[in-house]
């Protein structure tokens, strides 16, 4: 079997992460020594909320999950994921035991790169993922290409060297800290850490040292009473700020 390591993550040493998705323990042990076999590494979880809070503290390679799930369905996973920019592109495997043409788009529609209907073999499991790996890697190589050509499009130009220490001053005096609803970055979609229940957007702060040094902190609250929350968009962090 063509071992994956490193192949979506980019980190070069270090072994493909998968998350399996699954309430069933039998199939997610069954596709876990499947894929243990490519040298991959595997982290599991039996419902939508626990797998929620290990794609962002784990940061996995690629996600396995059924559609039909306690806590959060896969459906609702999967356009959570999507939804933010740390995990949006994750390569996302949907198994769902019921193929009919309007689960297919619901899946797609939520976000998923492929959907596979149960029973689903570990070896057509297995092909699906080397797919997404492929085309992974071909995008980041093409993302990388597109870096490369801009740095040296900057560089020729003299943009960062001739900048002036007057261009400068200008720009820290003209930022502006402020609060509004309407932020240079479209705030995430989030879930109430304590009930999982959607957060309720409230407004975002506008801060930081220059305006090429801004910072964003989205404010959110919980329609369950948990409290209000505050997201920071550099550490991708959230945080309880009041009961």
């Amino acid at each position: 079997m063509v071992p994956l390591a490193g192949r979506v993550s980019g980190r070069q040493d270090a072994p493909l992460l998968a998350l399996i998705v699954d309430g069933d323990a039998d199939t997610r042990r069954m596709y876990a020594e499947f894929l243990a076999l490519s040298d991959c590494l595997i982290e599991q979880s039996e419902d939508g909320r626990d797998a929620l809070a290990k794609v962002f503290s784990r940061q996995p390679d690629i996600i396995i999950t059924e559609s039909h799930l306690p806590g959060i369905n896969g459906f609702d996973l999967c356009a959570v994921l999507r939804q933010d920019t740390a995990t949006r592109g994750i390569p996302i495997v949907m198994v769902t035991g019921k193929a009919f043409a309007h689960d297919v788009q619901r899946a797609e529609t939520a976000g998923a790169d492929a959907v596979l209907a149960k029973p689903c073999r570990p070896e057509t499991l297995f092909a699906e993922i080397q797919r997404l790996v492929r085309l992974s890697a071909e995008l980041r190589e093409r993302s990388r290409a597109a870096r490369e050509r801009m740095h040296d499009q900057v560089t020729r130009s003299g943009t960062l060297i001739n900048r002036s220490r007057t261009r400068r001053t200008m720009l820290s005096s003209a930022h502006a800290r402020h609060d509004t609803t309407t932020p240079p970055i479209a705030p995430p979609a989030l879930l109430c850490p304590e009930c999982a229940q959607p957060l309720r957007y409230l407004h975002s702060h506008i801060g930081g040292v220059t305006a090429q040094n801004s910072e964003q902190w989205d404010y959110f609250e919980c329609p369950c009473g948990c409290g209000t929350f505050q997201y920071r968009e550099r550490t991708r962090k959230l945080r309880r700020v009041s009961n």
